[in-house]
């Protein structure tokens, strides 16, 4: 295959990303699936020489463009959401329920049902943690479908959606913002647990390594996320809409790609300090929503980020199903199938019920989640890049025997979530979202 091909194939392949999620919008089809698809006929054709699809050989290839990928959509899905987070108001935590539970309560569970169940069909159990762990953090990348669609504001004319004034703005799917809330925290507390795993492999269990791990991998961390995250989306955002200096008010210039400046800032400075660089650029998208919530500004920056994430999407998508058409899935045995269908079938679910079963008063405030729609929102918990970032980062951390069985489950896994997902998630969100007008109009 020539380089021109290439070309020819990216140009049509990025043509079909753009076109796809308004051409899909009203079937029970997602553009995941067919860019996998897409891929997987791509990987049929003769590869350049030298083009290597193997995950064990392009590790670190893997590892930084998922990364990217991953906290490219994180800050998108921080600046999404419009339910805001105050920290000295009662209710506000309260709203947020349904996260607390599902990153708290469902996120445990799966880990802990997904180790037993590996270790319970032979894999050593440094390799199941890590598989298991791997797989538990829902995906802000392929999960478009089931999440908000992006931040509420004062269009440039004084009309908005609903014409909103800030202390109103807040988000009225309540499925919608726990599916798009949880993706965007526990791709970052996922992470204690793979490093975990990794403690496991290279030195064993033991009272004090596991204190250690207690306290800094699981605890410290992620407060330091958290923190440099409110940190840094604190000062851009006081200096995007109020400096002194006009040259500085990037909100008042338009300038969107301010986002991206404190995308990369807020990893590097996390990272720099030991903090979870993952969790911190979402806290980072928050806090910079969280100021002045009705200005066009934030919709302009969800945009640049939002097509950033499209690319790298559609360039990981379509890696992905050239791979599995060329040996990806060749590792794959009888428990990588069993793996993959109990955590999307039934591990899940029932840890997403589990979790969301004690149901707040929702006649009195934000965040309490019907029958059907508990449902909806422990089904609904789409697995994908941040899963790939995760094996890939750990892999090249500690070798491990199983790595290649590892592969073919996690991408068997990835496959199945995105077809089972992709095909209930349009008239499961509509049938919803039709219930929620019938109650709104009785």
């Amino acid at each position: 295959m020539s380089s021109n091909v290439l070309y020819l194939i990216a140009g049509l392949s990025l043509l079909l990303a753009v076109v796809l999620p308004s051409l899909l919008e009203r079937y029970a089809v997602s553009a995941a699936m067919v860019l996998l698809l897409v891929g997987a006929v791509i990987g049929r054709l003769p590869l350049p020489d030298g083009f290597s699809l193997d995950p064990v050989q392009i590790r670190p290839d893997i590892q930084h463009v998922t990364e990217l990928t991953v906290l490219v959509a994180l800050m998108g899905v921080g600046l999404a959401i419009d339910r805001p987070l105050r920290l000295l108001r009662r209710g506000s935590w309260a709203a947020w329920s349904p996260t607390w539970r599902l990153l708290g309560v469902a996120m445990p569970l799966t880990i802990a049902a997904m180790w037993g169940l590996g270790w319970a069909l032979g894999v050593a159990p440094a390799a199941a943690l890590l598989l298991a762990s791997a797989l538990a953090p829902t995906d802000p990348v392929l999960a478009s479908d089931v999440q908000v669609e992006g931040p509420r504001v004062q269009r440039a004319d004084g009309q908005g959606d609903d014409d909103p004034v800030d202390d109103e703005i807040d988000e009225d799917d309540d499925v919608r913002f726990a599916l798009t809330s949880e993706a965007g925290l526990n791709d970052g507390t996922a992470f204690p647990f793979v490093h975990l795993a990794l403690l496991l492999a290279a030195s064993g269990a033991s009272a004090p390594l596991l204190a250690r791990w207690a306290a800094w991998e699981l605890v410290g961390k992620l407060v330091l996320g958290v923190l440099v995250g409110m940190a840094v989306g604190w000062v851009l955002a006081k200096v995007a809409f109020n400096a002194s200096q006009r040259s500085l008010r990037l909100a008042e210039q338009g300038e969107p790609l301010l986002a991206l400046a404190a995308l990369i800032a807020t990893y590097g400075l996390s990272e720099v300090v030991g903090g979870y660089g993952f969790v911190a650029v979402f806290v980072c998208g928050m806090t910079l929503r969280a100021n002045e919530r009705s200005s066009a500004y934030h919709e302009l920056m969800h945009g640049v980020v939002q097509r950033l994430e499209r690319l790298l999407t559609l360039m990981v998508l379509l890696l992905l199903g050239m791979a599995m058409s060329n040996g990806l899935l060749g590792a794959m045995d009888w428990r990588s199938v069993v793996i993959a269908l109990a955590l999307v079938l039934v591990v899940r679910p029932l840890a997403g019920w589990v979790a969301l079963v004690v149901r707040p008063r929702p006649e009195t405030l934000p965040g309490g989640l019907s029958r059907a729609e508990r449902l909806a929102t422990s089904f609904f918990g789409v697995r994908g890049v941040g899963c790939i970032f995760y094996l890939a980062y750990a892999a090249g951390e500690h070798e491990f025997a199983e790595e290649r069985w590892m592969w073919s489950t996690l991408a068997l896994t990835i496959v199945v979530s995105v077809f089972v997902h992709g095909i209930l998630a349009t008239p499961v969100m509509s049938r919803l979202e039709v219930r929620r007008e019938e109650q709104a109009t009785a």
